[in-house]
C-alpha cells in the first residue's frame, strides 16, 4: 500500500470498446477522489498520433496526446475493442518499445492481442475474453493461456476478460496500492461488489458447459442445478434419465462436454460460493446443502478449485452492504 499518486495510461485506438476504457477509468477516478491528498492516480489517454478517435459503439473519444509525447507509466491499459485482425502496426510497435518500461502492463478483453503482438506476453499465463481465447493461444503459442478466470496475475502483467471484468480487474490493482477499504470504497461508489476473485469463471457451471441435446439429460441438468444436496451420483442420475448408468455417462460426456461427475462438482462448488457471498447459513449448512455432507469435504473441495478455505472465501468475498 502507498500513498503516493501513480500514473495511469490507457491506450486509445479505432474501434475501441468503450466500456475497457470507461469501466476502469471509473474505478482510477472513484480511487483517486476517496484518496484526497492522501494518493490516487493521475490517469492519461493517448493515441498513436493524438488524434480523436470513435469507439466500436459510435462514441468519439479525445485523446489527451500522443503515445511518443508520454512517459513510462506506472500502469499502462490496453483496452480491447476491433484489433484482432488489422491491429495498428504503429501501436503494435510503441507496445513493443515502451511497453518493458511501464511498471504494469493491463490489458482488458482483447487488448491482450496487442500486448501479445507486441511480445509482451511470452510465457505469461493470461487470459481474455472466453469467446476469443482458443484465437489467442493459436496465434501466440507462446503464451499460455487460461480460459476460466475473469483475470490473471502473472508478475509485473496483469489480464482480464471481457468489458466488466475490466472493473473486477481495476479494482484489484486499486487494493493492492491503497489497501482493501479504498477499494471497497469505490465498489460501492460504482454500486458494485467488491467480491469477484480472479480465479472466479468467466461463466458459470451450466454455460460453460453445453446444453445437452436430448431432452432426459436436459432435464437431468436443471435436477442437478435446483438440487445440489441430493443424490447426484451417476446411478442416481442415470435412473432420472432412463438409462443405464454406462451410457448415461458416455451420452453425457458426448453432449454435455464434460463427465457427469465433473458437472455436478463444478454445479456444486459454484452454489456454495453463491451461498458464502450472499447467504446467511454458516460453513456447515452450506456444506450440507451444496452435497458435500461435512465441512471438511467442501473444505478439500475450495481448497483444490479456489487455492482457499470456505471460511476464508466468505470472508474475503462476501457481498459489501448497500451504500449511504
Amino acid at each position: 500500500m502507498t500513498t503516493s499518486r501513480r500514473t495511469v495510461l490507457i491506450v486509445l485506438y479505432e474501434g475501441v470498446q468503450s466500456l475497457d476504457v470507461t469501466g476502469p477509468l471509473e474505478v482510477f477516478h472513484g480511487a483517486t477522489a476517496a484518496a484526497g491528498r492522501s494518493g490516487g492516480y493521475e490517469v492519461r489517454t493517448a493515441t498513436a498520433d493524438g488524434g480523436p478517435v470513435r469507439t466500436h459503439s459510435g462514441l468519439r473519444l479525445a485523446p489527451d496526446g500522443a503515445l511518443d509525447g508520454e512517459a513510462a507509466p506506472d500502469v499502462l491499459l490496453v483496452p480491447g475493442g476491433h484489433c484482432l485482425d488489422d491491429p495498428d502496426p504503429r501501436l503494435v510497435a510503441w507496445l513493443r518499445e515502451h511497453g518493458p518500461r511501464a511498471g504494469r502492463l493491463v490489458s482488458v478483453c482483447t487488448g491482450a492481442f496487442l500486448l501479445a503482438g507486441a511480445g509482451l506476453l511470452d510465457g505469461r499465463r493470461v487470459t481474455t475474453h472466453w469467446a476469443y481465447c482458443a484465437t489467442l493461444a493459436e496465434r501466440f503459442p507462446d503464451v499460455r493461456v487460461d480460459v476460466e478466470p475473469i483475470y490473471v496475475r502473472d508478475g509485473r502483467v496483469a489480464t482480464s476478460a471481457g468489458v466488466t471484468a475490466g472493473i473486477d480487474l481495476a479494482l484489484q490493482l486499486v487494493e493492492e496500492d491503497h489497501g482493501r477499504e479504498r477499494a471497497l470504497a469505490v465498489a460501492r461508489h460504482l454500486v458494485v461488489f467488491l467480491r469477484r476473485p480472479g480465479n472466479q469463471r468467466q461463466f458459470s457451471a451450466q454455460l460453460a458447459a453445453q446444453t445437452a441435446r436430448r431432452p432426459p439429460l436436459r432435464e437431468v441438468q436443471h435436477w442437478i442445478a435446483e438440487h445440489p444436496g441430493a443424490d447426484l451420483s451417476v446411478e442416481a442420475l442415470a435412473a432420472r434419465a432412463n438409462m443405464s448408468p454406462r451410457h448415461f455417462a458416455r451420452t453425457f460426456r458426448s453432449e454435455v462436454g464434460m463427465p457427469p461427475g465433473r458437472y455436478v462438482e463444478r454445479v456444486r462448488l459454484e452454489t456454495a460460493r453463491r451461498l458464502l457471498e450472499d447467504g446467511p447459513d454458516g460453513v456447515e449448512e452450506v456444506s450440507r446443502a451444496c452435497g458435500y455432507g461435512t465441512p471438511e469435504a467442501m473444505r478439500r473441495a475450495f481448497v483444490r478449485a479456489l487455492g482457499t478455505a470456505p471460511a476464508e472465501y466468505r470472508r474475503r468475498f462476501r457481498a459489501a452492504g448497500p451504500a449511504t
